[in-house]
């Protein structure tokens, strides 16, 4: 690795902190305004609730790289990511000849909902407190979820104002490289790429094992993904989801209301540009049995049969408490339309009869598998029962803020919310104590998606790679 490169990946901050959008936003104001000669900044388009979505300009390389930081809210890694490698860039000419991009970067592309993120931000950072200030949009509401689609059965053309904002800049700039800057809740590193490039995997492998964090090596994110190496799979779309569901629905199932969402960046603009994408993701949290190979205590597929029928009774038990307060929910409160979304399984009997008839199931699952399923998978859904106490505060504090005087309204707001909160901190306080985990520091999360973004959007120029 040049030297200008590793001095880059030496002196990242030790960060205790994630930045919040305004704070995001004044500091790539003031880098715009301290380097004017290779730093511009241009307000790219509005959020839904009308805020300025910021697009830093950095350099004028021969290619045109994109990188975008919250496509999900609750992920900021990314942000942390690029508010150092942007600063760099800006004061280094060096490192900008030597990467040869002209740099379009949006710190923070769900701005609306990375405030909605914000009383975790700051810490602590313990299971608790990122479920209980946590969220995350319905995908139909998701910034890189709603690029139009048509195939097969799916139709999608209803386009958030995020999206159209970026999908015009891909139109405009046709990116040879694009960093999409996801990191998942708990577990391990893996990655997603746009085409096989088995000549870096071990590469990649270095950058996590530098940082002494492991890889995700139990049950990949989807049972659809296709894997090139461990912790390492092909990109996914919403075209994947559909022929999984089609394949293992039952025959004669109408697909054509199935899906509420569209496809996202990484698909459009291979598609339309042969752009090649890469996400790293990324742990908060770890265990180290999530890298354990050896063998577990039961079947792969009674593990995933076992989170399955948890989660059936998870959503169950939010749809129920829901029912309690619904009818004074506001049509667009935002945890409404996420849970909603979230205790739909559209997917769930396809997984079943998948696991039922694939013999790669029947095998006894690992230790990595088996925590996966059965812990890691109640994790996931302590971050909904945090936002079923966050569907009934919305409503009450926007009562508050109005002045509206309703007692019935009041009472059932409240009730709902109290049983969240109850079964919220009982999940907690079991995890807590059934996950023996790490909180990684930002530093080492920054490092990692930094050195893979290096690494692969060289090798993209260099080799002139395409996905047409």
């Amino acid at each position: 690795m040049k030297q200008v490169f590793t001095d880059l990946l030496n002196n990242i901050p030790d960060y205790k902190e994630f930045l919040t959008l305004e704070e995001l936003d004044a500091s790539s104001k003031a880098l715009a305004e301290k380097y004017p000669e290779v730093v511009s900044l241009f307000e790219m388009g509005r959020t839904k609730d009308k805020r300025p979505l910021l697009c830093l300009k950095i350099g004028n390389g021969s290619k045109n790289a994109l990188m975008f930081g919250c496509p999900h809210p609750n992920e900021p890694i990314g942000t942390m990511m690029l508010e150092y490698f942007t600063e760099n860039l800006a004061k280094n000419k060096e490192l900008r000849e030597e990467l040869d991009y002209t740099w379009y970067v949006v710190k923070a592309w769900d701005a609306d909902g990375l405030q909605l993120n914000e009383k975790w931000l700051k810490g602590p950072y313990t299971i608790y407190n990122y479920s209980r200030n946590f969220f995350r949009p319905a995908g139909f509401r998701q910034v890189d979820w709603t690029f139009p689609i048509d195939y097969k059965q799916l139709h999608f053309h209803n386009s958030i104002p995020e999206t159209k904002a970026m999908m015009s800049l891909i139109d405009e700039i046709k990116p040879a490289f694009i960093y999409s800057l996801h990191n998942a809740g708990f577990g391990g590193v893996y990655w997603y790429i746009s085409k096989e490039l088995p000549e870096l995997y071990n590469s990649m492998y270095d950058a996590a094992k530098k940082m002494n964090v492991p890889l995700n090596l139990g049950e990949p994110e989807t049972p659809y993904c296709i894997p090139f190496a461990p912790a390492i799979y092909q990109s996914l779309g919403s075209e994947q989801e559909y022929d999984y569901i089609e394949k293992y629905s039952p025959e004669g199932t109408d697909l054509s209301n199935a899906f509420h969402v569209g496809t996202c960046s990484e698909s459009y603009a291979r598609q339309h540009y042969g752009s090649f994408t890469l996400l790293t993701e990324l742990p908060y949290f770890f265990d180290k049995r999530i890298m354990d190979l050896s063998e577990g205590t039961m079947s792969r597929r009674d593990a995933v049969l076992e989170n399955l029928k948890a989660n059936d009774e998870s959503n169950q038990y939010i749809l129920e408490t829901m029912d309690i307060s619904k009818k004074y929910f506001s049509p667009m409160n935002p945890f409404k339309l996420a849970l909603e979304s979230f205790t739909e399984s559209s997917d769930s009997e396809a997984t079943r009869n998948m696991v039922n008839t694939n013999p790669d199931f029947a095998k006894m699952a690992t230790i990595a598998e088996e925590f996966d399923n059965i812990l890691m998978s109640r994790f996931y859904k302590s971050l909904s029962y945090g936002m079923l106490i966050r569907v009934n505060e919305y409503e009450l504090e926007e009562m508050q803020r109005t002045g509206e005087v309703n007692s019935e309204k009041e009472t059932a707001l409240k009730k709902a919310r109290d049983i969240a909160i109850i079964h919220h901190k009982k999940l907690t306080d079991q995890l807590e104590s059934e996950i023996n985990y790490e909180v990684v520091p930002i530093r080492k999360l920054v490092s990692i998606q930094l050195e893979c973004g290096l690494l692969i959007s060289q090798y993209v120029h260099k080799m002139n790679i395409t996905t047409k």
